[in-house]
């Protein structure tokens, strides 16, 4: 699951999320112009809830994602995230957008992370304490 902020960004990964897996876009309006209308991609404009619940219908046994950012946010700021993964690499990049930012019901306390880690690259994944 995605916002429209992600989504306009990648151009909507030209009709192919990189994941290869359904992709839900939260958005106030529709793309009038979707080039790629065959593409696993659904627009929902009637909020985080409905793409959530509309996700969870699609993925069924599997995990649903939420990129992060405002979207994520939002998610936990309405206790809607089991857990959160952080790819950690070793670069500092100087500058960049927060993870999450400007939580309404932080903090938010995670427990103790998964750790998997590999050449370039330390996956971490914490479950959300409720």
């Amino acid at each position: 699951m995605v916002g429209r902020r992600l989504f306009d960004v990648t151009r909507g990964w030209d009709g192919r999320h990189p994941f290869g897996v359904p992709v839900y876009v939260v958005t106030h309006r529709a793309p009038a112009d979707w080039a790629h209308p065959e593409a696993p991609f659904t627009f929902v404009t009637d909020g985080l809830h409905s793409a959530i619940q509309q996700a969870k219908a699609t993925a069924g046994a599997r995990d649903v994602g939420v990129a992060a950012g405002d979207l994520a946010r939002q998610a936990l700021d309405a206790g809607l995230v089991d857990e959160i993964h952080v790819d950690l690499v070793p670069v500092l990049l100087g500058a960049g957008t927060r993870l999450v930012g400007d939580l309404t019901n932080a903090p938010i306390t995670l427990g103790t992370p998964r750790v998997v880690e590999s050449a370039g690259v330390t996956h971490l994944c914490y479950p959300v304490n409720k």
